[in-house]
């Protein structure tokens, strides 16, 4: 089952995309919830390059790496990457007359129910919509 979740950022599609794959950006929105952090993000944004986004409770209690391999990038317009578990994930980057919408499709796992997947993926969306459209002020 695929899931998509998708949020309209109010910035230039450079800025967006930038924080998208800057890891320093990405430690700053990285997470479902405030509870959470990303302390580490790497990547080598290439066809065939990895990376991996350290997710850990800001109380030592919990933490796992986000982590895959990009299979298709076309600058501005999409990233396509397969994570660790061969579940494969889009994020396009639409332009649009108030900034971009950005939408990440995404196969399900089998651990967590659908909703609580779709509602884990537009929360750290959020994160990123609310990171991004703060440096733009």
């Amino acid at each position: 089952m695929e899931i998509s979740v998708e949020k309209e950022v109010k910035a230039p599609l450079r800025m967006v995309w930038d924080a998208w794959v800057t890891p320093d950006d990405i430690t700053r929105w990285n997470f479902a919830i405030d509870e959470w952090c990303c302390p580490k993000a790497e990547l080598d944004l290439e066809v065939g390059g990895i990376f991996n986004y350290r997710m850990e409770a800001k109380d030592g209690s919990a933490g796992f790496d986000f982590e895959g391999e990009f299979t298709e990038i076309t600058p501005y317009k999409s990233i396509h990457y397969t994570l660790g578990d061969d579940r494969e994930v889009k994020v396009q980057f639409i332009e649009t007359e108030n900034g971009v919408r950005v939408v990440e499709t995404f196969e399900a796992e089998d651990e967590n129910s659908a909703e609580q997947q779709r509602q884990g993926w537009f929360s750290i969306l959020d994160n990123f919509k609310k990171h991004v459209e703060s440096k733009s002020n």
